[in-house]
C-alpha cells in the first residue's frame, strides 16, 4: 500500500514579512519615525523621521532578502560567549595553572 502524499501549501509556511522586512522591525523603525515626527512638530523633523523611515526599510528589506530569519539569528548570536575553553570531558577539571594558559 502506496503512501498517501500531503502538499504543504507555501501560504502557511511563510516567513511573516511585512513591507518586505520582518513585521515588528518594520513596524517599530515605523513607530519611531513618527513619534519623532509628532513629539517635535517641525519641517526638520518631519524630514528627518521620513528618512529614518525609509532607511530603515530600505536596511530591513536587504536584511530579509539575505536571510528572513536574521533577526532571530543575531538574537541568537548575542547569548553565545566570546570563548569557550576546550575541554577533554566534561567532567575534568582543570587545575588553576592550566586555565591560566588559556586566557
Amino acid at each position: 500500500m502506496a503512501l498517501n502524499p500531503i502538499p504543504i501549501r507555501r501560504s502557511g509556511n511563510r516567513d511573516n514579512l511585512f513591507l518586505g522586512g520582518d513585521r515588528e522591525l518594520v513596524m517599530f523603525s515605523g513607530l519611531c519615525a513618527f513619534a519623532l515626527v509628532i513629539t517635535a512638530q517641525e519641517w526638520t523633523a518631519f524630514f528627518v523621521g521620513t528618512f529614518i523611515w525609509f532607511g530603515a526599510i530600505f536596511a530591513l528589506r536587504l536584511m530579509a532578502k539575505s536571510d528572513p530569519k536574521l533577526r532571530w539569528v543575531y538574537l541568537r548570536h548575542r547569548l553565545y560567549k566570546r570563548y569557550y575553553p576546550a575541554h577533554s570531558t566534561p567532567f575534568r577539571d582543570n587545575t588553576d595553572s592550566q586555565g591560566r594558559c588559556y586566557r
